[in-house]
């Protein structure tokens, strides 16, 4: 399955929003609209998505509220 479809299932799975992911697995909160829009990511980045995608997120802290 193509990288931009296991977040996808990751977003809706978690309800994460895409953004946080984004910053989660590679601190750019920009990485799914990118993807969304044609980004090519590189052996490297996909290695860092898919780490991100084999676990699950932390449980809600406080500072999370926003």
């Amino acid at each position: 399955m193509a990288i931009l479809g296991k977040i996808e299932r990751y977003l809706r799975r978690y309800g994460m929003p895409r953004t946080k992911f984004g910053r989660l697995a590679v601190n750019d909160p920009r990485l799914v609209d990118d993807l969304r829009n044609g980004r090519d990511p590189g052996p490297e980045l996909c290695a860092r998505i898919e780490a991100q995608l084999a676990r699950p997120p932390a449980a809600p802290t406080r500072g999370d509220a926003r």
